[in-house]
């Protein structure tokens, strides 16, 4: 897995990347009550605006770690938000995408580099 300085990750599937955010950003927000999901076949660019987490303590953004096109939403999470808190690296991942450039994934932390960047 790879990881962003937004405290997302990122799970390499094939020729798709699975997005979804971390367990201490998960901690961060608290409880989650709501999970806005990208619409399926969006181009994004990195950086866009890709999901709305709401949650008891804010609301944050979930963006775009690279250039590319939504592929999958997480349905699941529109009816169960909490999973977020549940398995924020498992079942609880927010979409996937088909990355234009998959050398990108170069640039992003490892785990050992992230736990450090957390630390």
């Amino acid at each position: 897995m790879k990881y962003t300085e937004e405290h997302e990750w990122l799970r390499v599937e094939g020729d798709l990347v699975v997005v979804g955010i971390t367990e201490h950003a998960a901690e961060q927000l608290g409880d989650v009550v709501f999970v806005e999901l990208p619409e399926l076949e969006t181009q994004v660019a990195k950086g866009d605006e890709v999901c709305v987490i709401e949650s008891v303590k804010a609301a944050s953004d979930i963006l775009a770690p690279c250039d590319g096109e939504i592929v999958a939403v997480n349905d699941a999470l529109s009816d169960a938000p909490g999973m977020v808190n549940d398995d924020p690296q498992g079942d609880a991942w927010f979409f996937k995408m088909k990355l234009d450039d998959m050398s990108v994934l170069d640039d992003f932390m490892s785990e050992d580099e992230y736990k450090a960047f957390i630390g």
